[in-house]
């Protein structure tokens, strides 16, 4: 081996050997008055925290990334287990932060399975992304018939208060819903090279710098409806549509503050329960 490859492989073992590694996988089940942690198991940079118990009988959880963002070569995993009848809401302690990489991608990995009878909202706050962030995130979830989903991830692309524009960089973004078994659900969104030229299109987000889907099942045509009598009050874009059971909503604003705002109405029309306390910092 040659100086300069020693060096690199040193170099190399040095960056791997700082890189944030968690992974979380809780398993929650129904409990007389309410849901409870059944078994919570955290290593790395990751934690959970049950700061109200269950309150209406809806188990409230707070992932925290001590890591304080992310950045390439971090790997985070989360797997979430909803026994039969129980119900718990998913939010994070602060928007997670995707912070420029060096080369390597970003990954974050997330299982979550809903028995029967039980409910799931994951309401996690908005993903900033940063200019030269490279992030690959895979979200797959298992459902039982009659178990109900409310998924909503937003995504802000730059700080525009603070001026930040991304330009250059790499998202993927990689959904698989199935209900007992089933595939009924699946979407890949990829941005790359040229962010800032590709937001700007029509098609796209119109110049727009936040974007966010929110998924509901079972969903219907009321649900499309009770989303489109509040689309003329927001302040960015909203469409939504509902097939096979299945609503989404999608929704492009011109920044991450106007989209939380819109956000707020969306999620509350789709599920009928407002955004976690913890939005509204």
């Amino acid at each position: 081996m040659t100086n300069a490859s020693a060096d690199d492989s040193a170099q190399s073992k040095i960056f791997a050997g700082n890189r944030a590694v968690g992974r979380i996988a809780l398993a929650v089940e129904a409990a007389a008055g309410g849901s409870r942690p059944a078994r919570v198991h955290e290593s790395g940079s990751l934690r959970v925290r049950f700061p109200n118990g269950a309150i209406r009988g809806v188990l409230d959880a707070v992932i925290v990334n001590t890591a304080g963002g992310v950045t390439g070569g971090d790997r985070l995993a989360i797997d979430i287990a909803v026994g039969a009848g129980a119900r718990l809401a998913v939010t994070t302690a602060a928007a997670e932060k995707i912070y420029r990489s060096l080369g390597p991608d970003s990954e974050i990995g997330i299982k979550l399975e809903v028995g029967s009878g039980a409910a799931l909202a994951w309401l996690p706050q908005e993903t900033i992304v940063f200019d030269h962030a490279r992030l690959r995130r895979s979200i797959d979830v298992e459902l039982k018939r009659d178990a109900s989903l409310i998924l909503a991830e937003a995504v802000v692309l730059g700080r525009a208060a603070m001026g930040e524009v991304v330009v250059n960089g790499r998202i993927f973004d990689r959904w698989r819903v199935r209900i007992d078994g089933a595939l009924a659900f699946a979407e890949g969104v990829r941005l790359d090279d040229d962010i800032a030229q590709r937001l700007a299109e029509r098609a796209t987000a119109n110049g727009g710098s936040a974007i966010a889907s929110v998924l509901r099942i079972p969903g219907d045509t009321a649900a499309v409806a009770a989303v489109r009598r509040i689309a003329e009050t927001c302040a960015g874009e909203i469409g939504v549509s509902a097939w096979n059971g299945v609503a989404l909503a999608r929704l492009v604003a011109s920044d991450g503050a106007a989209l939380r705002r819109d956000l707020f109405g969306v999620v509350a029309a789709l599920s009928g329960m407002p955004l976690p306390r913890l939005w509204l910092n």
